[in-house]
């Protein structure tokens, strides 16, 4: 039996599911994927018990909605976090997948300085906006909470993204020492 590819097929492919390698990390992914999935669940729990007090009473919780738009904002800025670790943000491929593998992880470096900048952007920007709430004692429209409840979990996990981005630079900064020590050891 022959490990071969299929005829037409390019042996530099792999298979549709093969899973990566886990970057190695400082602080494990594993939080950003159990964040992932207790959020994904919290929102399933309360759709699925507004639906069933919708059916049975005709009426609704009135917090549902208010609730469920903060939660996915949160699953989405979780789940980017995650993408930036483990180099999966958006990017255009042509340019980031051409050239060498140095060129490749240099590119990665910059995209890593990029998303670091802008996030830690956001969390300082954001910390006057979670000031002014808490200052001005804003609520909530929905339920009338404070609205700083929601709005401090902006600079948070914004902080998250960036500090993900500057472990990605440190780990393409590393990849590329090693790749530039064999190849000096290479005759």
């Amino acid at each position: 039996m022959s490990s071969s590819p299929p005829s037409g097929a390019s042996p530099e492919i792999e298979p549709l599911g093969t899973p990566e390698p886990e970057p190695a990390t400082r602080i494990p992914l594993k939080i950003e994927d159990w964040l992932t999935v207790a959020i994904m669940a919290l929102l399933a729990l309360i759709t699925f018990a507004n639906v069933l007090v919708r059916y049975f009473t005709n009426s609704s919780f009135a917090w549902t909605e208010e609730f469920s738009v903060f939660l996915m904002i949160l699953l989405s800025m979780v789940a980017g976090s995650a993408a930036v670790a483990r180099d999966r943000h958006i990017r255009i491929e042509y340019f980031s997948e051409s050239g060498s593998m140095a060129r490749r992880r240099r590119l990665s470096q910059f995209g890593a300085v990029l998303v670091a900048g802008l996030f830690f952007l956001i969390a300082g920007l954001s910390l006057r906006m979670v000031w002014d709430d808490y200052r001005f004692e804003e609520t909530s429209p929905g339920i009338g909470v404070p609205q700083w409840w929601y709005s401090v979990w902006l600079p948070i996990v914004s902080t998250a993204i960036a500090l993900r981005a500057v472990g990605l630079f440190i780990r393409r900064g590393q990849q590329i020492d090693a790749d530039d020590r064999a190849d000096r050891s290479t005759p």
